[in-house]
Formats: structure tokens, C-alpha cells, sequence
């Protein structure tokens, strides 16, 4: 008999908890790591995006990569590795809530390589969300704003795309030795 653990109202078996932390903490791990100043914004999109992807593919239950972005979100904030403040949440569930979504819409996503890449450069763009609403607060110009949101948008796409990529041969290998679940179970 599995125990299941209860998170509000999503059910995960110990397995499930323990895979979505791992992936929570890896996300959390790769950001703390690429914090080095490499002049190319959007580079986080990369491992953040082959994370959420793969927590999808171990953990096919709705909600559950959501929960993944939540805490990685969460904990960049309380550690401050992010100069979004609280908005640094929103970076991460956005593009957690797009993976769900895509999820729930086809299951076999993680798979497929044509779907991964739509997925990430879907849920990358959605970092220009947030940043258009810090640099408002700030009382930037529009233009400025809109150029800001625009060249890190890109750059995150195209990271959360490349990420994206590496996921379905990940995600096949680990279906084939029984290791996760397939689409078709």
C-alpha cells in the first residue's frame, strides 16, 4: 500500500513528492549557479525550463510542475537571488502553470520534440510578464519598457527552447527502462 501525500488538494505518493522536490531543487540549484555574469540575459530559461519539463514527464498529475515552480520560486525569493523582489514567483509559476496547461492538453508532450519546443518558447515568454510589471513600478518610459521586455523575452525563448530540446530523449530513456510513466498508462 503506497501512502499518499496530501498538498492542499493534489495527492502525491512519496515518490512524487520526492521527485518534484528534486526538480524544485535543481531549478534552484542551476539559477544559484548561472548567477555568474555571463552578459546574456535569459540564460536561467535553459536548465529551468529542462526541469519543469522533466518534473511533467516523472510526475503526469495536474498541478504538479505548478507545485515545482511555486517552491523553486519561492525559495529564490526568500534566499534573494533575484532583484524582482516577490515578483521572482511569478517568473517561476507562469512558466510552470504554461507547462500544466500544455500538459493537460497533451500528455505525451515530454516525448515528442516538436511539442517540448513549443512548450518552452511558450512558457519562456511568459518572464516579459513580470518584467513589464517591475519596470512600470520603477516609472520607466514605455519605450524603454517595451525594448527592456522585448531583447529578454527573445533571449529567454530561445534558452527555454534549447532546454526544451533535451527533454524527450531524457524523458524516452527513462520510459523505456520503466522508470516513469508513459503517456499510455
Amino acid at each position: 500500500m503506497t501512502q499518499e501525500i496530501r498538498f492542499l488538494t493534489w495527492r502525491f505518493t512519496l515518490r512524487d513528492a520526492l521527485v518534484l522536490g528534486f526538480c524544485a531543487t535543481f531549478i534552484v540549484l542551476t539559477r544559484a549557479a548561472l548567477r555568474l555574469h555571463f552578459s546574456l540575459p535569459g540564460h536561467s530559461m535553459f536548465f529551468m525550463m529542462f526541469f519543469l519539463l522533466m518534473a511533467r514527464g516523472c510526475v503526469p498529475k495536474i498541478g504538479a510542475v505548478t507545485l515545482v515552480g511555486f517552491i523553486s520560486g519561492l525559495v529564490c525569493m526568500l534566499l534573494g537571488m533575484a532583484k524582482l523582489g516577490p515578483f521572482v514567483v511569478v517568473n517561476f509559476v507562469l512558466p510552470a502553470v504554461v507547462v500544466d496547461v500544455a500538459g493537460l492538453i497533451y500528455p505525451r508532450m515530454v516525448t515528442s520534440y516538436v511539442a517540448c519546443i513549443l512548450v518552452g518558447v511558450a512558457a519562456s515568454a511568459t518572464k516579459g510578464v513580470s518584467r513589464v510589471l517591475v519596470d512600470y513600478v520603477m516609472g520607466m518610459e514605455t519605450s524603454i519598457v517595451l525594448w527592456h521586455v522585448f531583447t529578454a523575452t527573445i533571449a529567454s525563448v530561445i534558452f527555454g527552447a534549447l532546454g526544451a530540446t533535451m527533454v524527450p530523449p531524457v524523458a524516452k530513456r527513462l520510459q523505456a527502462n520503466n522508470l516513469i510513466p508513459s503517456a499510455t498508462e
